[in-house]
């Protein structure tokens, strides 16, 4: 069997999902295609097998769809009000305005009105009764549909202002609609304008202005103070701040020279850099964020699904009922068949479940669209969901609530000189990829001694204890305090215990160093906590966190020196790697809702195992951008109370919304009974319901941090 095509295009004109649904559908049915997924939120359908965009645009003609590339630019779409297809439906107001006032003068049943009134439906309805008839004859009970036999009811039943009336709101509720939504898409569109689309490139010897796609890995890329990176790469000559907020969020500019990364659509705002590109336009940072946000809209969060399962048995329902309100009242009880004909229809036009049907996905990509602007990814609406309903949130300590670059502090010997133990101690530990390690290789860099010229034989890792190796036939271990409690005959002596414990208690991390005989040497370590840790974690617990907990291989004594001074409600200290993971998973079994902040790389088990796991540091590196379901694209903690601020008051106004939604439904049903509904009443309650709950949305725009 061939290989199948997999192709994306980019869709113009999406008002609503259930016009990307029937797209799907009718997409689905042409030749050639074995499957097609529309992504509403990034207006995109992914086909599988053979079409064209002509075949695709005929599919989308029911809504006068443009469909184009995934990589062509994006065109900028006509304001509604000039969109020639919205022409009829100002013919069809005006017909409408003046048949009411020849209504008013020769009586509304008059000949002369009632032509105007038929016109205006007509005119204003025409391609939305051909969709109707067409769905109706395949069973498809859509909005369409309803909105078809609630129109043509009405003019059977005498009732010809009101089906022009319906017409003409109906329109304007689309184009409302389809406004609402590209309002909602603006900041996912907005990263897409980010980086230029061509760049300045050096390629032998010659300086030659490039579209981004023609640029290789390895051009020289040259960026003048004041214009934007359009790709990744590495400075090779130059010093300047960068201003990386389209990235990362960060509003501090950043200063980048020689062998520092950068990335596309950040801003040069001072001097002159020549940048080796590393990365295909394709492959850069921000492409796969922009890949992750639009692919985060396609997932479907709870209350969506939920949402999705109600409207196809309602719309049924809704259908079946109007069918009996209009039968069983005359039938049985002798009532008038036009009064209840009329009820029925104005069931049909108020039971259109657009409202609720968007009240989620609007929400959902405004605040996935309002995080990615402010240097954070949220993976799905699902995650999303889930962030705004946490109740602990679980910290690594190193890199994540301290600096993440451990110095050395004290060295205390017991045998041979300092020099030499740190030189020793560096030979053993640069084959360590533990972040304390680093700390003694940097003291013996620092300090010129040359640890690397020390052979090194059998070098083995003792994992969560630390390192032993071979030095001129003696062993030479590494490692915390429990380690030498394991490998001294008698343990640790009781006057070296007291040193330990002493620095310990200053919040430092101690490492021995020393043979199975005997200690040569303490080593402290400490690591700073970042600036921002202590006024983060106050501000998780103000906005309802009840529970913050920091994990850490350090020692009880130092753990709880850094956890008490940081203001985390439990601190783990000891911890293994699996542990960890161990203590993750005995929160979840007691049923409750937790997150993982860590680095995404040593942590990757435990973001894997937490309810939300949240990397930090996501332009870095690709592993938490992959592993985590929330990534915090600058390594600044500051954006974690700011991503629950928006998952929680995503999740209030997707609440508030269906609650509206419904709340609106059961009460214009109720009004139909006593005859107070009208069909103009209906479709305005519906079309306000649908207004109400998107600008209710878009207030997700606004969430700062």
């Amino acid at each position: 069997m061939s290989e199948q095509q997999v192709k994306s295009y980019r869709v113009q004109g999406f008002d609503c999902i259930e016009c990307a649904n029937k797209f799907e559908r009718n997409v689905k049915r042409l030749d050639g295609v074995l499957d097609a997924k529309v992504n509403f939120g990034a207006s995109k359908i992914t086909v599988t097998g053979n079409t064209t965009i002509e075949a695709l645009e005929k599919a989308g003609a029911f809504e006068h769809l443009k469909i184009r590339n995934e990589a062509k630019q994006t065109v900028e779409q006509e304001p509604f009000w000039k969109q020639k297809e919205n022409f009829k439906v100002y013919i069809s107001a005006a017909l409408l305005v003046i048949s009411w006032l020849l209504g008013n003068q020769y009586g509304q049943q008059h000949m002369i009105p009632t032509i105007g009134f038929l016109a205006a439906i007509v005119i204003g309805g025409y391609s939305l009764f051909i969709e109707g008839f067409k769905n109706l004859i395949r069973l498809d009970f859509d909005m369409d549909t309803l909105m078809t036999i609630a129109i043509i009811g009405a003019a059977a039943i005498g009732k010809w202002e009101e089906g022009a009336t319906v017409v003409i709101l109906f329109a304007i509720s689309e184009a409302l609609e389809s406004y609402s939504a590209d309002k909602a898409r603006q900041s996912i569109q907005s990263l897409m304008k980010i980086a230029p689309k061509e760049t300045l490139i050096r390629r032998n010897g010659q300086e030659l202005m490039l579209p981004v796609d023609e640029v290789q890995v390895g051009d020289t890329m040259i960026v003048k103070p004041g214009q934007k990176l359009a790709m990744d790469g590495v400075v090779t000559k130059g010093t300047s701040t960068l201003n990386q907020a389209a990235i990362t969020g960060e509003s501090v500019p950043v200063t980048k020279t020689i062998n520092d990364e950068v990335f596309a659509g950040t801003l040069n705002e001072e001097g002159l850099l020549e940048v080796k590109v590393t990365k295909r336009v394709e492959d850069t940072t921000l492409s796969k964020i922009i890949h992750l946000v639009e692919e985060s809209q396609a997932e479907k969060a709870p209350s969506q699904t939920f949402v999705d399962r109600f409207a196809k048995v309602y719309t049924p329902a809704i259908i079946i009922f109007a069918v009996l309100l209009s039968i069983i009242p005359p039938l049985l009880m002798g009532a008038s068949w036009g009064d209840w004909i009329y009820r029925g229809l104005a069931l049909l036009v108020v039971g259109c479940p657009c409202a609720l049907v968007i009240s989620t996905p609007v929400a959902i990509v405004t605040a996935i669209g309002n995080a990615a602007r402010n240097g954070v990814i949220i993976k799905g609406g699902v995650h999303l969901e889930e962030a705004g309903s946490l109740k602990v949130i679980a910290f690594d300590k190193t890199g994540t609530l301290t600096r993440g670059v451990p110095e050395v502090t004290d060295v205390v010997t017991f045998s041979g000189n300092e020099q030499e133990i740190i030189a020793l101690t560096a030979a053993l530990e640069k084959g360590s990829q533990h972040p304390l390690a680093s700390a003694i290789v940097r003291k013996a860099e620092q300090t010129g001694l040359k640890f690397n010229d020390i052979e090194i034989e059998d070098f083995q890792s003792i994992t969560g204890k630390g390192v032993k190796a071979k030095v001129s036939n003696t062993t030479y271990y590494v490692g915390s305090p429990n380690l030498f409690e394991e490998t001294l005959t008698d343990g640790i002596d009781k006057a070296i215990h007291k040193n330990i414990a002493t620095l310990q208690t200053q919040g430092k991390t101690v490492m021995v160093f020393g043979t199975d005989k005997a200690i040569l040497a303490l080593v402290a370590v400490a690591d700073k906590l970042r600036d921002s840790a202590k006024n983060v974690i106050q501000k998780l617990h103000q906005s309802g966190i009840e529970q913050t907990v920091m994990l850490t291989g350090d020692n009880k004594s130092t753990a709880e020196t850094i956890g008490n001074e940081v203001g985390v409600s439990d601190i783990q200290a000891e911890l293994l790697p699996e542990d960890k993971l161990t203590f993750i998973k005995s929160l979840r079994g007691k049923r409750q809702k937790v997150a993982m902040v860590g680095d995404g790389v040593n942590d990757a088990p435990a973001l894997a195992e937490a309810t939300v796991g949240i990397a930090m540091g996501g332009a870095g590196t690709d592993t938490a951008l992959e592993t985590a379901d929330i990534a915090l694209m600058s390594d600044d903690l500051t954006k974690l109370p700011y991503t629950i601020k928006l998952s929680r008051k995503a999740l209030a106004i997707i609440k508030q919304n269906v609650t509206f939604s419904l709340a609106i439904k059961a009460i214009s049903i109720l009004l139909i009974f006593p005859g107070w509904l009208t069909l103009w009443i209906a479709i305005l309650a519906d079309v306000g319901a649908t207004i109400i709950v998107t600008l209710n949305s878009l207030r997700l725009a606004k969430v700062k941090e």
